[in-house]
């Protein structure tokens, strides 16, 4: 099969950098994506939550192509500001 001949097969135009959301808990580490409700991720370090959170960005991405969903724009921006507490 060649590429691309599938209806399956999408070819991925360009790259996107979505904001993720670290969260320390009680027995690790949970994340989600604030531009992609319910794509969310928990693992014991931070290294394995990133890993998994890479994971499920990209399957919850490929069941939206899939169900002919449109993909959104990243739009969340992330910083930290440093304030005397």
């Amino acid at each position: 099969m060649e590429f691309g001949s599938s209806s399956r097969c999408q070819v991925r135009s360009e790259k996107m950098k979505y904001a993720v959301i670290y969260e320390k808990t009680a027995t690790g580490y949970s994340a989600y994506v604030p531009d992609l409700p319910g794509c969310v991720a928990a693992a014991a370090t931070l290294e394995e939550t990133e890993d998994l959170m890479r994971g499920a960005i990209e399957m919850h991405l490929a069941s939206m192509r899939e169900d002919g969903d449109p993909i959104p724009a990243p739009t969340t921006l992330a910083d930290y500001i440093a304030v005397f507490a």
